[in-house]
């Protein structure tokens, strides 16, 4: 081939190559612009825009008054950017020393020499997010803005701060477990009330769009948040702090006397279900008692004696006897099958009524009645319990709540002893929340109320959302039964196993239970140690019912193990304490007493102010030629007689009969130096009445409580 055709197809062939790589180039220009354009355009503003998600102020959680139960207070996380290109080496070098000192100085745990050499290191290794201290507060972080180096800023000082709040119980150990915590792992807030109503506590999260510039700067793109922050509401409990208070150094109290593993407490108020107090310890292993699981709302055990009167009133619902009816309980022992069932008094009670071998928890007594009647109809009775929503999970909004356990006679687990065992309250599992709704029924004339943690949602203070009481039953039985049930829980206590809770002031009516637990490998009893459940449940005052209470303690270790004797204290405790607060329930004891009060004693003094406390009082008062400012008081049958008192300038005034601060008027007016010994009103004075006063006299008062 001549050269020049040669060289001519050679560049033909490499121009033809360039022109082909140009094209595809340009195709491949076109496809990007217009079929992947879209894609591409997100891509890239992925890596130059981003969304910041603004966490919102989540909601508090209160008390039914106000007072705060949880809250969330910012604490911050403290770094520094020791690669920063503003932070200069000579300034970095200049402050170092005192930037160390004052480090050292507020936070104490690290010499000064230490944190400079830490800091010299890490800008040594270029660290650009070094970590200085955690959980710092405000008042923390006021300073730190102030110190050498930090006070230039992010860039030119590399601080960097981050907030982040943190959940506080300002009650600390205060039903901990019922109020919650917060979970930041995959499950999310799902204990107690955090859980229960983390979509009211929450709020919205707000959303800020920023874009980079070099030195990897975010800025905001926009003057407003494209999704603005919502504040999360505060939820309102029904929980009573000093009822929590008492519930829960009660408990405590006991627990350590009989060096239990845990106990349970709840008061609910009768008509509405609302949970007053819940407490729940348990001992850890360094021997302290603390919330660490909520039993109350999570352990179904068997109850023992105080689900008897489950098995009461549906005996008498079916009208198979009555309260007068008798029972022989012979010798105290009775055989079903192997099973030995006995009775606490060493030879039994023999002959008794059916109510009383109820408020004595005769074992023999109660398993015979119910045997009598319902052998070979045992799903007549299960029947009955069941439609007492025994059967039933509360429908709790706190979650964890046990499900309780009652079996049916075609049960695979069910035997001839279930019926008998089942009657004195074993082969049943409950909560004990479950067990105070059923006795909260009784003591409201059979409504049974679902147990209320939570009555209002507030924003701002504002209350935007209330919670009604739910009802679980309109009527768990007849009222003809609920009275004589009544009749029986009040026996407990004035005739029956409970008679150490009796006392003067009001009545109780309520249940004792002491419950052997079941081991897992050796049952109810091994040769070493058999555990027990001590339990009580009733309500107050009997006779007109505001509350109801349960107390559980397991596994008491000190030989000491009776419901009325661990259990009962502690509801006594609790109960006396809320009927001394409470006086309300006083109501009906003050209207018939009104009629026969007696007068108050009333001291001698000013007259005027005599009368505003009279008027107020609405006690009636007779004056006799009074002229003067001060008055002698005597007490009549129905009022209040006055009598002149004199008071002459440069005389030593009578004083005896008044009050501290009238005394001190008078006598210091008149230029005396007192001294006063004791408190109360004035027994006597050591310069008598009508002496001339010297200047510098001194006179001393003595008190009628010294």
């Amino acid at each position: 081939m001549p050269l020049k055709k040669d060289i001519v197809w050679r560049v033909a062939l490499v121009y033809f190559g360039v022109l082909l790589f140009a094209i595809f180039i340009i195709a491949k220009v076109i496809y990007i612009q217009f079929v992947e354009g879209s894609t591409w355009i997100e891509k890239a503003k992925t890596l130059t825009l981003k969304n910041i998600t603004i966490q919102p102020n989540r909601g508090d959680i209160l008390a039914h008054d106000g007072k705060l139960l949880a809250s969330s207070v910012p604490y911050y996380e403290i770094r520094m950017d020791l690669k920063s290109k503003a932070l200069l080496n000579e300034v970095f070098s200049k402050n170092i020393d005192s930037l160390a000192f004052c480090l050292s100085n507020l936070f104490l745990h690290k010499s000064k020499n230490a944190y400079k050499k830490e800091l010299q290191e890490a800008r040594k290794r270029g660290e650009r997010y070094y970590l200085i201290k955690r959980k710092v507060n405000y008042t923390q972080l006021k300073k730190l803005k102030q110190f050498p180096i930090f006070r230039l800023g992010r860039y030119k000082g590399g601080f960097i701060y981050k907030q982040e709040n943190e959940r506080i119980q300002p009650h600390i150990n205060l039903a901990s477990r019922t109020i919650g915590y917060l979970n930041k792992g995959m499950s999310g807030n799902i204990v107690g009330i955090e859980g229960a109503y983390d979509h009211y506590l929450k709020g919205v999260v707000g959303i800020r769009l920023k874009r980079k510039l070099s030195g990897n700067v975010w800025i905001p793109v926009n003057d407003k948040n494209e999704v603005e922050p919502k504040d999360g509401k505060d939820v309102i409990t029904t929980i009573d702090v000093n009822i929590q208070d008492v519930a829960e150094n009660a408990l405590l109290n006991q627990l350590k006397k009989h060096n239990a593993h845990h106990g349970t407490a709840v008061l609910m108020e009768v008509e509405t279900g609302e949970i007053k107090a819940i407490v729940n310890l348990e001992k850890d292993k360094n021997g302290n008692y603390k919330e660490l699981y909520n039993y109350a709302i999570g352990e179904s055990t068997e109850p023992g004696s105080t689900l008897k009167i489950a098995a009461l009133i549906v005996a008498l619902e079916d009208g198979y006897f009555d309260l007068d009816d008798t029972i022989d309980t012979g010798d105290g022992v009775i055989y079903y099958y192997d099973k030995k069932l006995s009775d606490t008094k060493k030879g039994g009670y023999g002959k008794i009524t059916v109510q009383h071998a109820f408020e004595i928890s005769s074992n023999v007594g109660v398993s015979k009645i119910i045997t009598q009647y319902y052998k070979g109809r045992e799903h007549e009775f299960i029947n009955r319990l069941y439609s007492m929503n025994l059967n039933e999970k509360l429908g709790l909004e706190i979650k964890g709540e046990g499900a309780p356990d009652i079996k049916y006679p075609n049960d695979k687990l069910w035997s001839g002893i279930s019926l008998p065992m089942m009657s004195i309250g074993y082969e049943i599992r409950l909560t004990p929340l479950q067990i105070l709704t059923f006795y909260n029924a009784i003591a409201n004339n059979g409504r049974m109320v679902k147990p209320k943690f939570v009555k209002a949602i507030q924003f701002h203070g504002e209350i935007i959302e209330t919670f009604d009481t739910e009802l679980i039953n309109p009527s768990i039985c007849s009222f003809s039964t609920i009275r004589k049930v009544k009749k029986v829980l009040e026996g407990v206590v004035e005739n029956g196993t409970a008679k150490n809770l009796k006392n003067t002031n009001y009545k109780i009516a309520g249940k004792s239970g002491t419950a052997q637990i079941a081991n897992e490998k050796y049952g109810y009893k091994n040769e070493f140690k058999v555990s027990y459940q001590a339990s009580f449940v009733g309500y107050f005052p009997a006779d007109k019912p505001e509350y109801s209470c349960i107390v559980v303690v397991n596994s008491p270790s000190n030989s000491v193990y009776y419901g009325n004797l661990v259990a009962g204290p502690v509801f006594k405790e609790i109960a006396d304490k809320v009927y001394a607060a409470n006086l309300d329930i006083h109501e009906e004891f003050i209207a018939q007493e009104k009629n026969f009060v007696d007068l108050p004693y009333s001291k001698n003094g000013h007259k005027n102010e005599l009368d505003i406390i009279l008027n107020n009082l609405g006690i009636e008062r007779q004056i006799n030629n009074v002229n003067s400012e001060w008055v002698i008081t005597t007490k009549r049958d129905t009022f209040i007689e006055y009598n002149q008192l004199n008071i002459k300038k440069n005389l030593v005034p009578n004083v005896k009969e008044m009050g501290l601060k009238d005394a001190l008027f008078l006598l210091e007016n008149a230029g005396l130096e007192v001294e006063v010994k004791g408190r109360g009103k004035i027994k006597s004075q050591s310069i008598l009445p009508g002496t001339r006063i010297k200047k510098g006299d001194k006179i001393i008062i003595e008190m009628s409580f010294i």
